[in-house]
């Protein structure tokens, strides 16, 4: 059993918590009442805020629709006010625009073309909108007025500023200088850069809104004429400068590289001029029959006499003139040469300039007429070169050959440069050059085959023959003419080859035309030794015959070697120098059987007779020296062998009779006129007629 007191004290606790929870009880129903009461007041306000917010919406939403359409009507006022502005202003551009129109782009290109857009704009309004409107007509005329003065500013602008390059400049650009191992690129800046923009301005303009092609021939027509005086500048600028110094000088270049020419003229040999008066001479003129040597500058050895000076100084007296005259050619055919080199620079540099001025697709058509009359003139100059070499060849002047060398062989090394600049241009065009390079070709093949039979054919007539036996002056004119074919040898051999139509010329390799030309050289020599052949039999003395073909074939044996020329003969010909050599020995020993008339005397079967006053060696010696001093060996060294050899024959011969026969007569003195010492001094003055 539990305790009476432990249960009142329980029943006292667990009442004490009841009452507790009745009040948490109670509070907690106050509480509720109070939200209750609170959560019916919220509704009720909620519900009355509802109501006037919908009463508030059906007042505003009219309201800001009603602004809305406001606000749109006042923007489609605005705008078409400001179209009405607009379309004010197309009425009005004509009025606005015409002092600028009438006083023309000059000066203010950007605000010209500024001012010939709004005038595009209003006739394009007009075109859309009101195409019947006499406005129209009047924005009309008013843009092509306006075209009309930005193709007058294209013209004026590019006649103002559109000069002839100097010569100097083109000199320039066209030299080359071999001590350089990179070439300095000389710009030839044909219009000043702002200029050159307001043209490109303007004919960028015309072809995209003016519709006007009219300007490219504009272009064509001015810079074709400065490009044509440009060249013509530099024609004249050699005959003024060349005649004494044959070489041109540019003293811009040379402020920048001291003592360095920037352009000479192309290599021609020195020999050329002489060559043609000395041809000319022969071909026209004929040989005149005075004793002298080769006209050709002597070679190492040669030692002429006094009579070949005074002939020498005869005909540089009697040809003086012509002389002056190839002096001109000469300078005229270096202007020719480098008006080609010119032009082709100047054609690039036009080139350059014209595609950024004219429209891509029309530049090659453009510039395919922009260098006619250039090209045409630089042609009919190239043909005159050649008809003036077809009628020298008529005449038998061979030397006009050497007018064309240089230049065919100018025109042939620029001629991948020359078709690379005219791609593109007509076929007519690129075709000019081309048939330059084969006229020149077959004409001068003409009168290289030619040449060969004149050397073949020239008459036997006894008054031009060299009556001391020098070398006569068919042999120096033929070598003359074969030397200036080393100068351009492949010039030359290309020129045979061109008339070739064998099928192993079809190639015309560089050995080929080599031997070609090999053979043509041969076959002069050839001409040339038989006609000497038979011109020495005009001869009536067999000895003076001997020395004449003596030094005749001495003297091209040695130009062939000096020159170099014997490199090209044994191409084809091994021996040739050999040959010569043979035929040289041949004639010193032709020669020496004239002694034999001496030095028979001096023999056993030919004792002298004691016939008072006579001696046949003393006679046979005295006219022999007396006949032969009078003739001439040019060359001293054969001219020295061949006395010493002849000196030693006679005087042992002679020392050996003296030796044999001195008791033959009490009086020897009286046979024996001349002591050996005297015999040889005697022969020592053979060839000398100083002596």
């Amino acid at each position: 059993m539990i305790p009476t007191e432990d249960a009142s004290a329980r029943k006292r606790e667990i009442e004490k918590k009841l009452k507790q929870e009745q009040e948490t009880l109670s509070f907690i129903r106050e509480n509720l009442e109070k939200s209750d009461q609170l959560t019916k007041g919220m509704v009720s306000i909620l519900s009355s805020f509802e109501s006037r917010l919908m009463q508030l919406e059906n007042s505003i939403i009219p309201v800001h629709k009603q602004t809305e359409n406001l606000q749109r009507l006042q923007e489609n006022v605005d705008k078409t006010l400001s179209c009405m502005d607009h379309v004010i202003s197309y009425y009005h551009v004509a009025k606005d625009t015409d002092r600028i129109i009438r006083e023309g782009p000059t000066g203010r290109l950007d605000e010209y073309l500024a001012c010939i857009a709004k005038i595009q704009k209003a006739v394009e309004y007009f075109q859309d909108n009101n195409p019947d409107s006499p406005e129209l007509n009047t924005v009309k005329a008013r843009f092509e007025k306006g075209k009309e003065l930005l193709e007058a500013e294209f013209r004026s602008l590019l006649t103002r500023y559109s000069k002839p390059v100097p010569p100097i400049l083109i000199l320039d650009a066209i030299s080359v200088d071999e001590e350089l191992e990179v070439q300095e690129d000389v710009v030839l800046e044909h219009l000043p850069e702002a200029v050159l923009q307001d043209i490109i301005c303007i004919s960028g303009w015309l072809v995209e809104y003016g519709r006007n092609q009219d300007f490219m021939n504009v272009y064509f027509q001015i810079r074709s004429n400065q490009l044509d005086r440009s060249i013509k500048g530099l024609k004249d600028h050699f005959r003024k400068n060349s005649a004494s110094s044959g070489i041109l000088y540019s003293p811009a270049v040379q402020t920048k590289r001291k003592d360095t020419p920037t352009k000479k003229a192309p290599k021609r040999p020195g020999t050329i001029r002489k060559a043609q008066n000395l041809l000319k001479q022969y071909s026209q003129h004929g040989l005149d029959g005075k004793k002298g040597g080769s006209n050709l500058t002597p070679l190492e050895g040669y030692d002429h006499d006094l009579r070949v000076k005074h002939h020498s100084e005869a005909l540089i007296e009697k040809h003086g003139a012509a002389a002056g005259k190839d002096d001109v050619l000469d300078i005229e055919i270096d202007s020719y040469i480098h008006c080609i080199s010119a032009f082709v620079k100047l054609a690039q540099s036009e080139y350059a300039l014209l595609t950024e001025i004219i429209p891509e697709h029309h530049q090659k058509k453009t510039f395919d007429s922009l260098i006619q009359e250039a090209l045409d003139n630089l042609m009919l100059e190239g043909d005159n070169i050649v008809s003036a070499a077809r009628r020298a060849i008529m005449r038998h002047d061979y030397s006009a050959v050497l007018t064309i060398f240089p230049i065919l062989r100018h025109l042939k090394m620029n001629k991948a440069e020359f078709d690379s600049t005219l791609q593109g241009t007509a076929a007519s065009t690129k075709n000019k050059l081309p048939t330059l390079i084969t006229s020149m070709e077959t004409i001068g093949a003409k009168a290289l085959e030619e040449f060969a039979d004149s050397i073949k054919n020239d008459p036997d007539k006894e008054y031009n023959m060299p009556k001391d036996g020098t070398v006569h002056e068919l042999t120096s004119n033929a070598i003359l003419f074969l030397q200036q074919l080393l100068d351009f040898h492949e010039t030359a051999g290309a020129m045979l080859a061109s008339q070739e139509t064998s099928s192993s010329a079809s190639s015309y390799t560089s050995d080929f035309n080599k031997r070609l030309l090999s053979t043509y050289i041969c076959k002069v020599l050839g001409n040339l030794q038989l006609n000497l052949l038979s011109k020495s039999k005009v001869y009536e003395d067999s000895a003076l015959s001997a020395i004449f073909l003596h030094n005749n074939y001495n003297y091209i044996l040695k130009s062939l070697e000096k020159s170099e020329l014997i490199q090209l003969v044994t191409v084809t010909q091994k021996k040739a120098e050999s040959s010569y050599r043979e035929l040289i020995e041949q004639q010193i020993q032709m020669y020496q059987r004239s002694w034999l008339k001496v030095t028979e005397h001096l023999t056993d079967r030919n004792m002298p007779v004691f016939q008072p006053g006579t001696k046949g060696f003393n006679d046979g010696l005295e006219d022999l020296c007396k006949t032969q001093k009078g003739w001439a060996i040019p060359d001293k060294e054969q001219r020295d062998f061949i006395r010493q050899a002849q000196r030693k024959v006679v005087s042992d011969a002679y020392r050996a009779f003296l030796c044999t026969n001195i008791s033959f007569t009490k009086n020897p003195e009286k046979y024996h006129k001349y002591r050996p010492e005297e015999v040889e001094e005697m022969i020592e003055k053979l060839f000398d007629t100083s002596a």
